[in-house]
């Protein structure tokens, strides 16, 4: 068994044998965090997947990230460490499902949350993430929008636009188990703490947030100046780059249990393993991922 130093320069060496960039997402476990080259929301991943120059793409997330990557970058190798971190709200949305919904509303467009299968995508019009989704609604010309999967993140984005917004009945088990029972809690025990929400939250949950942000967004606004406590309310993930960026400011999250299991699959040791062996490649059949990446590209257009 190997101490975590030697796991540690093992990847390292393996990434430049490689030319490989290890992408991990905020709700990731500290320690993967710290071993990426770059941790990110969403649109970041996305942007990174593209930008960088190497051979092996590394992602350190769920299906649906490592399918992303796999579309824009499709002379990458892409490589999912834990082949079975799933996201349950990717799998509320299927492409059956959504033909019949396109069917019975002809005239709107489809705007598809990045958090869903390569397939669903290829059925999209436009891809949006927390953190543009707003933007990207408003960008249409319909009038008339479905927005899959995500109800609470769509409900959002319903409070800043004058489009007519069908929602899909997703949504993300962590957030949307996130009380606001637990925030008048909170809010009570730390009165001088700003509230910040992620929009894949309850409406009821959005309402009482100070503010509304991508995992991104959060860490941004954490650093503003004369506030030194907030409430979290997302996935505990998002702590390890809090106490990075800001070490002065206290956190308290809204819940003790906003922790997603599949997102914390990969271990040090995990990620070695598929390094090594180089398993657990993702893949993307090319007619899907044509059509997949229009919709991703016209969101990184936005």
């Amino acid at each position: 068994m190997m101490y975590m130093d030697q796991i540690i320069a093992k990847i390292e060496e393996l990434k430049t044998k490689m030319n490989a960039v290890i992408l991990a997402h905020n709700y990731q476990r500290c320690e993967i965090q710290q071993l990426a080259d770059y941790a990110g929301d969403s649109l970041g991943l996305s942007r990174q997947a593209v930008e960088h120059d190497c051979d092996v793409i590394v992602f350190c997330g769920v299906d649906f990230m490592a399918e992303s990557a796999a579309i824009l970058s499709p002379d990458k190798q892409v490589l999912l460490p834990a082949k079975d971190a799933h996201c349950p709200m990717a799998a509320m949305v299927d492409v059956p499902s959504l033909r019949k919904a396109k069917a019975k509303n002809p005239d709107a467009a489809v705007v598809c949350y990045v958090n869903s299968s390569a397939a669903v995508k290829a059925e999209s019009d436009i891809c949006c993430t927390s953190s543009n989704a707003v933007n990207v609604v408003n960008s249409l010309e319909e009038d008339k929008v479905i927005f899959v999967p995500d109800k609470n993140l769509a409900h959002y984005v319903s409070l800043h636009t004058e489009k007519q917004i069908i929602f899909w009945e997703g949504y993300c088990p962590v957030h949307h188990q996130i009380m606001p029972e637990e925030i008048i809690m909170a809010k009570q025990e730390h009165p001088d703490a700003e509230f910040l929400a992620h929009p894949e939250c309850r409406p009821e949950v959005v309402e009482m947030a100070d503010a509304v942000l991508s995992t991104s967004g959060i860490i941004e606004r954490a650093g503003k100046p004369g506030v030194n406590e907030f409430i979290i309310g997302t996935e505990n993930g998002i702590l390890c780059r809090l106490k990075e960026q800001h070490p002065d400011k206290t956190f308290y999250f809204a819940s003790a249990f906003a922790s997603c299991a599949n997102m914390k699959m990969v271990t040090p040791s995990i990620l070695l393993d598929s390094m090594e062996k180089m398993q657990y490649e993702v893949n993307v059949e090319e007619s899907i991922r044509e059509k997949a990446k229009k919709s991703l590209d016209r969101m990184l257009e936005i």
